[in-house]
């Protein structure tokens, strides 16, 4: 009897996840655990196995849908065999609750354009008012309101991603909030704006004014080569829209100091030769800040919070999230109860955490319930730079590289020190600038006095 793959349960508290791309089509022949989609979270993307060896009999979900997690994804089974049953048995009702017939389980080729069917549903008869995390991510860094989104797409007429995009996709909306002048028109707004009155007037033939975009022209000059269009998807697609996120739903602003890394090159010396049976060989320049940063993040409990719907909550405990460069993209897992930690076991569980990342297998957990995070550029030669806020978090301390800096000895001659920078950025709708200062004079305490900060 053929087989009912679903969506897998990827991290308890992953409700859907959305489909970047199929890797099978209709009537190829699989083996169990053969990867048969990609797709995303809110947070990574991750790849699908099979749950079943077989001929792939039915794909039941477009590219781009959002579908919960447990719900039927494809048919498995022997060729030529009805899909049908399996799909009854399995309790499923199609994408939008009805029964589905043959010709709609069992689609010609895996990666096909969305059906016209799925592509023109009517408009919902009643506000369910869901929608999935990015589809609101991508409504509140567009300054949308999710409630203008006519219809949802989605299971149940929930609202994802591409009913978002749809919407601000609208040419007169899209227009009229960019300025845009058409061609040859003059607004009626200030200095000749277009507005949506413009955009939506009779034109002299009666018919409604088309917004008409205005192109930059290089004259004469060609530019040589071809160029090449690469559509963001995967995390590559959630990194953009979280950090236009950021910056539209946050107050952000960064503060840079400097601290004697001396001791921290001094201590990292003696750790690499240390016995290998103590587990300190392994230690980095890059643990020893994060582990200083997490002290400075308990102390100060307003950095180590989170900022959400006009509601700050504070934690007692650190759990400290760290960018971690991937073959993905960035990713950022979080090391629980990082406070708690000896030295030996957060630089332990970060090598751990990061492995999981780059190697692509990390569960979604593990990326999120962050309550500060620390992003280390130190190792490309970065002497300062902005790191943004990971929503909802409230503060992000940056690791710049260590760089030699001219100092005055104490009798007036003349040498050279090695330095650390460190970049912090705060949402100064609850950190004020001082509150910053503080929490810089307190890491810069802890690193210079990191012999002593490791035994605390």
């Amino acid at each position: 009897m053929a087989t009912v793959v679903v969506m897998p349960q990827l991290g308890n508290s992953v409700e859907s996840c959305l489909i970047v791309s199929w890797q099978v089509a209709v009537g190829d022949e699989i083996a169990e655990n053969a990867i048969v989609c990609e797709v995303e979270t809110d947070k990574a993307s991750m790849e699908v196995p099979s749950s079943a060896a077989g001929t792939v009999l039915a794909i039941l979900w477009d590219e781009g849908d959002d579908v919960p997690v447990k719900e039927p994804l494809l048919v498995v089974g022997a060729a030529g065999e009805d899909p049908q049953p399996a799909l009854d048995a399995a309790g499923w009702k199609g994408k939008d609750g009805e029964e589905v017939t043959q010709t709609e389980a069992t689609p010609t080729r895996a990666a096909e354009e969305p059906t016209v069917e799925a592509a023109t549903q009517p408009e919902r008869t009643e506000a369910t008012g869901a929608s999935s995390p990015r589809a609101r991510n991508l409504a509140a860094a567009n300054s949308l309101d999710i409630s203008e989104v006519a219809q949802g797409s989605g299971p149940g007429g929930r609202v994802i991603e591409r009913d978002v995009k749809a919407t601000l996709a609208d040419a007169t909306r899209g227009a009229a909030r960019a300025g845009a002048h058409g061609a040859g028109v003059e607004g009626t707004g200030l200095g000749g704006r277009v507005t949506t009155g413009d955009l939506s007037a009779p034109t002299e033939g009666g018919a409604p004014q088309a917004a008409t975009p205005a192109f930059v022209t290089s004259g004469e000059r060609e530019f040589p080569g071809a160029s090449i269009e690469t559509p963001l998807k995967g995390v590559r697609k959630v990194i953009a829209e979280r950090m236009m996120h950021s910056l539209a739903s946050s107050a952000q602003l960064t503060y840079t100091s400097t601290a004697n890394a001396a001791g921290l090159l001094a201590l990292r010396k003696k750790l690499k030769g240390s016995p290998e049976e103590l587990g300190l060989s392994g230690v980095t320049i890059g643990d020893l800040v994060g582990f200083a940063a997490v002290k400075t993040a308990a102390k100060h409990t307003n950095h180590n919070a989170h900022l959400s719907d006009g509601v700050l909550t504070t934690f007692e405990q650190v759990h400290m999230g760290f960018a971690c460069d991937t073959p993905r993209g960035l990713l950022v897992p979080t090391v629980r109860n990082a406070s708690q930690m000896s030295l030996r076991e957060f630089s332990a569980v970060s090598k751990d955490l990061a492995q999981q990342a780059i190697a692509g297998n990390i569960s979604p957990d593990l990326l999120s319930g962050a309550t500060f995070t620390v992003s280390n550029l130190g190792g490309f030669g970065i002497e300062s730079f902005t790191p943004l806020l990971n929503v909802p978090q409230v503060a992000i301390l940056g690791v710049d590289a260590i760089f030699p800096r001219a100092m005055v000895n104490a009798d007036g001659s003349f040498g050279v020190e090695q330095r650390i920078g460190f970049s912090l950025t705060a949402d100064h709708r609850v950190i004020d600038g001082a509150d910053a200062a503080r929490f810089l004079q307190d890491l810069v305490r802890y690193v210079e006095n990191i012999d002593v900060t490791v035994l605390g």
